[in-house]
């Protein structure tokens, strides 16, 4: 019997690139990291893994929309942040009836909702 979610995991081509968007820019706490993969979120029950897209498969889900929505403190402050660092933004920041958000692409093109609210 399945018990819950260990953790999700993107892949990326740019490992370099994508390490300091995950750590600088979005400012994730990091957790264990190998040559090809990095952990955010250590301690909590869902991690989010960084993986180097090795494999065909992985080359695959380079490039799109996660599904994955972040939760976010201080919104506005940090798509400045992430803006001024070059990040690129595939949905601005906007104000809807239930909070604030915006849709960031890591350097290789993956997408993550960001909200606060």
């Amino acid at each position: 019997m399945v018990e819950k979610m260990k953790n999700i995991v993107v892949f990326v081509r740019d490992f370099p690139a994508a390490r300091r968007f995950y750590r600088e820019g979005l400012g994730l706490a990091a957790g264990q990291e190998t040559e090809t993969m990095m952990e955010f979120f250590p301690g909590q029950e869902t991690s989010l893994g960084v993986a180097l897209a090795l494999h065909e498969a992985a080359q695959k889900l380079v490039g799109r929309h996660t599904g994955i929505t972040l939760s976010v403190k201080g919104l506005e402050e940090l798509c400045v942040q992430l803006t001024e660092k070059g990040a690129r933004f595939t949905e601005p920041l906007e104000r809807t009836p239930w909070g604030k958000m915006a849709v960031v692409a890591d350097p290789d093109g993956n997408e993550f909702a960001l909200v606060e609210g």
